[in-house]
């Protein structure tokens, strides 16, 4: 008998590419990159350093290379980006995936991706090479859409699917989970994992308007064990569920986008360790000023 197989992809990568291409071609919906973009300047900004080789990783939009840029936290500017786009001043643009990175080892000080992680078929081999291409003390900040996100839309999808279909096909993608990742950074090699989530509430007169901006962001279903679109009248179910249970007093409905932030910092001598088990020079229950009880 051979070794374990490796299990099929989930995604389909070039649907995602000429996805993505369609929503570029036709106007991008950058809010989420551009709102994950202010948050990282929060990010950054308790980072007391320059970057002398900084990396933005597939973020869709050269948004975050251009905001890195301006910052002047970073020297040299790598943007790998997931299809060509036109040159940006000061930023070395390559066309890549951020699967197989086509970097050398410790070449970079700070690896940032935005919002592109979340379609990736091997997340921990990913988080691995983005923590190769680091140097020793490098750090990564990394923002993916998170397994709360369109909670509204899957729950009348499947609703309306089941109820004039007789069945349920996938039909948005499976987001990480927040508990999940702080293991991934570490298996990955990261030293002092941080993981926090930031719920987004986007509110649209109609559910059409939600799905005309997924459309727009290239996040239609790209799942490879998808079936094929769904009816008109499925569709419509789905809109009126929609309405009915999601809307507020004023009629507009909303829809949640999860995002959730990593960081890690590839491992240094000069960094915190913790303490051994048994080094500690007070116990917690003195500590605490409560008294031990030995079972």
């Amino acid at each position: 008998m051979g070794g374990m197989s490796t299990p099929p992809p989930l995604f389909d990568a070039t649907l995602i590419r000429k996805r993505l291409a369609r929503a570029k071609a036709a106007g991008f919906a950058d809010f989420l990159v551009a709102r994950a973009c202010e948050d990282l300047g929060e990010r950054l900004g308790t980072v007391l350093r320059t970057f002398e080789q900084a990396l933005d990783c597939g973020t869709p939009t050269p948004q975050a290379a251009a905001w890195l840029r301006e910052s002047g936290r970073a020297g040299d500017l790598v943007r790998l980006a997931p299809l060509p786009e036109p040159a940006q001043p000061g930023i070395a643009l390559a066309v890549g995936d951020a699967e197989a990175l086509p970097f050398g080892e410790g070449r970079f000080d700070l690896a940032l991706s935005l919002l592109a992680l979340q379609h990736a078929n091997d997340l921990p081999g990913a988080l691995i090479q983005i923590r190769r291409a680091l140097k020793p003390d490098g750090l990564f900040v990394g923002c993916l859409m998170g397994g709360r996100s369109l909670a509204e839309l899957r729950q009348v999808l499947a609703e309306a699917e089941s109820e004039m279909e007789g069945g349920v096909s996938p039909r948005v993608a499976p987001f990480a989970e927040v508990r999940d990742l702080g293991g991934l950074l570490q298996r990955a090699g990261f030293a002092l994992p941080v993981t926090d989530v930031e719920t987004v509430p986007v509110r649209y007169a109609t559910p059409f308007g939600l799905m005309r901006d997924l459309r727009a962001m290239g996040l239609t279903n790209a799942l490879r064990e998808r079936r094929g679109s769904l009816r008109r009248a499925t569709l419509m179910r789905a809109a009126a569920l929609y309405a009915e249970r999601f809307a507020d007093a004023d009629g507009r409905v909303r829809a949640t986008f999860e995002l959730i932030w990593l960081s890690g910092w590839v491992p240094h001598e000069s960094q915190q360790k913790p303490l051994r088990p048994g080094s500690a020079k007070m116990r917690l229950a003195d500590a605490l000023g409560t008294t031990e009880h030995r079972s």
